[in-house]
């Protein structure tokens, strides 16, 4: 019988040894099985030949190697310098002395000649011929150069250089500038000229791809192949190759996060926790957070969790399907990259064909469906979400909507916005209405629009997380689902939902003073409000507090007001008016004195003045309640349906109606510049503005007028109407462009029913710009909750 088997490995890996070594295995832990030429698949490779032992770590923390191997390693990754003559060493790059920092007992800088080949970083004792070479770095494509920094160079005096390896960092030092840029750059040029390393799970998760249609050899693969396998010892180098010394998780070390590498590391401990935790839910959270903020490392956890999952000793009992529980986490909150994926998807068949009809076959198949809607995630799963997906279950999601009322819906970690939106329509009969309709993420001081692809399981988590930091006024979020775009506010029936919709919502911008009408007339809304809740006055009826009627704002602003008038000053503080204030005292020793005693006088007033103020405000509510109850009295026999609607016809008055009102400076057009606060109306027809508590628009541009719009920077919205540039300061930059590109959408929809479309929304490569261009098919980009 033929000898079994050509090392294809030898042949088409060479130094497939050193990686295992670098990898933590030893070398004689690594066989390789020879298989005949015949054996070979179709592109000359056999189909089972990477065999790799779990990596093993001796006491002393050094990987099985003595010092004299670390040594003759490093020596077997280059040429062997020390067995060369002078006119066989490799050449040399750049050679110079620079002084590297020596870690002893103390901190030290130490002067040494430095020698850069293509293959590695060596220095010498000097640059004479036979001079003692005291150390190597080889370089690899894993290999990092931190450039010098100023910082360094204000607190040393000198210009500092890292090199990162496998094993050692050479932090370097030299007086000039050029000359550390020049060792940076050729360092850097070395290492981007190197091939890149594969680790031996790659090697073989390249081959079971392109073996996968062979059971045979794929079995033989994992059974010759430890690594692929579940293990119970620890791991100590990752799975998958990270630069040495990256600087990506510089940017979270305020979290405590150390190098990529060393993180991988730790994570596979963490899954091992799993095993015995009381409570894998932090553990899980955890794991995932860090997924979160390290990008590279959730293919590595991908990786980790396929081997952990494979081959396992116990496969059915409750500790080992905690790895199944955190997998199924995991693929409902990141995807991993093209190769795991299929490497994942490969491994999830394997094992419904191996043990059907059990947990891990429901797993894997609950697996599969999440890997075709995951997107990647804003927030880690909340605790109830972990739970829910940890038993396979969806959870409950509470909708509040006009009324108030509310329903609950099942979701999936990949229910969007708009999802949610449509089975509240069909809920509540509003699939035939012609206006939309969205989420809102809403507090007793804050509210917007929730944009149409959010996942409403990170609403949840952001909620969950929010709570924690906030009081607990502040802490109520809750989503809401509400009217978005009133294109037809007169198609609305009375005696439909969509009506306590709009009656509602018209009373929360009463409330928020948003609608511009006499303080008569808001006495009368809020009357019509007390006998839409409570029916006919009485006396024994609770009535609901003054802030939940009527504006508050608008009775600070008469107080103010009140309070602002002039007022008869004592003859002395009239004389004192007409003098000079530079007059008054001279500067000199008492000025500390009096200063101090002119701050604490200042206090004391502002003091009175908010005591006045608070009072004057509870005298004026009262006034102010009981015109509102008077008002109460004569809408006796009111039902709740004329009520609202006697309400809605006082609102209907003012020309804005429907629109939604944003605060902005408008501080410089193309015809002046201002800088008051004014309102920026955005309605079904047109854009308008005007005057706080102001019901007449200063300007108001029609949308066919409207030549381009959006963000012009951080705070600044542009709009562009014929040869007129308006700019407005606010804060609600993304909640103005989403809902002019839904009214604009909802135009083109109507206008693509009947005629022609004259205009259209493009992207323009101005960031943040939309411009109207004739066109007949609308590009749209995100918009809130409704898919208009």
């Amino acid at each position: 019988m033929p000898l079994q088997g050509v090392c294809w490995f030898l042949c088409c890996r060479q130094g497939f040894s050193l990686l295992g070594r670098d990898y933590g295995e030893k070398e004689e832990e690594a066989p390789f099985e020879l298989r005949n030429k015949e054996d070979l698949t179709p592109n000359g490779r056999s189909p089972a030949e990477v065999t790799v032992s779990q990596p093993t770590r001796t006491a002393n923390g050094t990987n099985g190697h003595t010092v004299s191997e670390v040594n003759e390693e490093m020596k077997s990754l280059v040429i062997e310098k020390s067995k060369m003559g002078l006119e066989e060493e490799p050449e040399v790059l750049v050679k110079g002395w620079l002084l590297r920092e020596v870690r002893g007992n103390w901190i030290k800088q130490r002067r040494y000649w430095f020698m850069l080949s293509q293959d590695s970083l060596d220095y010498y004792t000097g640059p004479e011929k036979g001079a003692r070479r005291l150390g190597t770095l080889v370089l690899t494509n894993l290999c990092s150069v931190i450039w010098p920094d100023k910082q360094t160079y204000k607190e040393t005096g000198h210009w500092s250089i890292t090199v990162y390896g496998r094993k050692h960092c050479y932090r370097l030092y030299t007086k000039h500038f050029n000359e550390a840029v020049h060792w940076a750059c050729a360092i850097q040029k070395i290492i981007d000229t190197k091939a890149p390393v594969e680790t031996p799970t790659q090697l073989l998760i390249r081959d079971i791809e392109e073996n996968k249609f062979n059971p045979e050899a794929v079995e033989h693969m994992y059974q010759h192949n430890p690594i692929l396998k579940y293990t119970q010892g620890p791991l100590y180098a990752p799975l998958l190759p990270f630069p040495y010394g990256s600087l990506e998780h510089t940017y979270h070390s305020g979290k405590g996060y150390g190098s990529v590498r060393e993180e991988a590391v730790k994570l596979f401990n963490c899954l091992q926790q799993l095993e015995s935790a009381w409570e894998p839910v932090p553990i899980i959270q955890g794991v995932l957070q860090t997924c979160l903020d390290l990008r590279p490392l959730r293919d590595e956890v991908y990786c980790q969790l396929v081997k952990q999952t494979s081959y396992t000793p116990a496969p059915y009992t409750a500790a080992h399907l905690r790895y199944w529980q955190l997998l199924t986490c995991m693929s409902c909150t990141f995807l991993p990259g093209p190769t795991v994926l299929k490497y994942l998807r490969f491994h999830l068949k394997r094992i419904q064909s191996q043990s059907p009809e059990s947990e891990m076959d429901n797993y894997a198949s609950f697996i599969s469906e999440a890997l075709e809607k995951t997107k990647c995630r804003e927030c880690v799963p909340s605790w109830e979400e972990i739970q829910m997906l940890m038993s396979r279950q969806e959870m409950l999601c509470t909708v509040h909507y006009p009324g108030p009322l509310s329903c609950q819906l099942y979701i999936s970690s990949h229910t969007t916005a708009n999802e949610v939106v449509r089975r509240m329509q069909e809920k509540l009969g509003l699939q035939e209405s012609k206006n939309t309709f969205a989420l809102y993420e809403q507090n007793a001081l804050w509210e917007q629009p929730v944009a149409g692809s959010a996942l409403i399981a990170d609403i949840l988590t952001r909620f969950e997380n929010l709570s924690t930091k906030e009081s607990e006024s502040e802490s109520q979020w809750k989503l809401c689902f509400k009217l978005y775009c009133l294109l037809d506010p007169d198609s609305i029936s009375v005696d439909s939902i969509e009506y306590l919709f709009l009656f509602e919502q018209c009373h929360e911008m009463v409330v928020r003073g948003q609608l511009p009408v006499c303080e008569e007339d808001l006495h009368v809304l809020a009357s019509l409000r007390l006998q839409c809740l409570m029916g006919d006055f009485s006396t024994h009826a609770p009535c609901p507090p003054l802030e939940e009627l009527f504006s508050g704002h608008v009775l600070e602003s008469r107080v103010l007001m009140s309070l602002s008038a002039p007022q008869t000053l004592p003859p002395c503080q009239v004389a004192a008016q007409g003098c000079p204030t530079t007059q008054r005292f001279h500067t000199g020793l008492l000025a500390g004195a009096l200063w101090s005693h002119t701050a604490t006088a200042a206090h004391k007033q502002k003091v009175e003045q908010d005591m006045r103020l608070r009072s004057r405000l509870k005298e004026e509510g009262a006034t102010v309640m009981v015109s509102i109850l008077e008002h109460w009295k004569g809408l006796a026999g009111y039902s709740r349906r004329d009520s609202m609607a006697a309400y809605l016809t006082i609102a209907r008055q003012w020309s804005g109606f429907g629109c939604t009102l944003y605060e902005v400076d408008f501080y410089i057009s193309s015809t002046g510049s201002f800088s008051q606060k004014l309102w920026l109306g955005v309605a079904a027809t047109s854009v308008s503005l005007y005057r706080q508590g102001e019901a007449e628009a200063l300007e108001s541009f029609p949308y066919g007028q409207i030549c381009s719009y959006g963000v012009s920077n951080s705070n600044t919205f542009k709009i562009t109407a014929g040869d007129r540039d308006l700019l407005f300061e606010t804060t609600k930059l993304t909640e103005i462009m989403q809902l002019m590109n839904a009214y604009f959408s909802a135009i083109h929809r109507q206008q693509g029913k009947g005629q022609d479309a004259d205009i259209t929304i493009t992207e323009s490569t101005e960031v943040g710009f939309h411009h109207l261009a004739l066109t007949q098919t609308p590009t749209l980009l995100e918009l809130p909750s409704h898919p208009v």
